[in-house]
């Protein structure tokens, strides 16, 4: 049974165009790469043919798995979402309790989650403390080396 994620038009689109590439191009040079080294003798002993098959199984899992995912996957209409506590796709001020540094991240799926561009996944231990609180609020946070506290400032879409 897939699991359910929930996704923004673009990070669909994204994982959409991923499954074309790997079944519209990747896969035929896979095969390709196979007949090239099945014509070149003995398959006993030919190295390259092992890599090519190998390369191939890799290939169709990962094709699998993305269309695995894809079957799981619900596109989220933001228009529908409360912005009164912190959802998937909430865009969230915080600031850490201890340090006093403030930080504005967005809650994703586990796909769409780059740190880089402030976007962490609804999974995270930061996303799971931060789900469902409104502002004002103190998020608590497990972590490796304790507990981290948050205030939550503002949430947004």
């Amino acid at each position: 049974m897939s699991k359910v994620s929930y996704y923004t038009a673009e990070g669909l689109k994204k994982l959409r165009d991923e499954l074309r590439q790997l079944k519209d191009i990747e896969r035929p040079r896979a095969s390709q790469a196979i007949a090239e080294a099945r014509d070149k003798g003995d398959l006993s002993e030919n190295a390259e043919y092992d890599a090519a098959k190998e390369a191939q199984g890799m290939l169709e899992m990962k094709i699998s798995k993305l269309e695995e995912t894809l079957a799981g996957a619900r596109l989220i209409d933001e228009s529908q979402l409360d912005t009164s506590k912190v959802l998937v796709l909430s865009k969230v001020k915080i600031k850490n309790q201890t340090n006093g540094m403030e930080m504005t991240y967005t809650l994703v799926a586990d796909g769409e989650a780059d740190l880089a561009s402030g976007k962490i996944s609804v999974n995270s231990p930061i996303g799971k403390g931060l789900l469902g609180k409104s502002v004002g609020e103190v998020a608590e946070v497990q972590v490796p080396n304790g507990v981290m506290k948050f205030d939550i400032l503002e949430i947004s879409r």
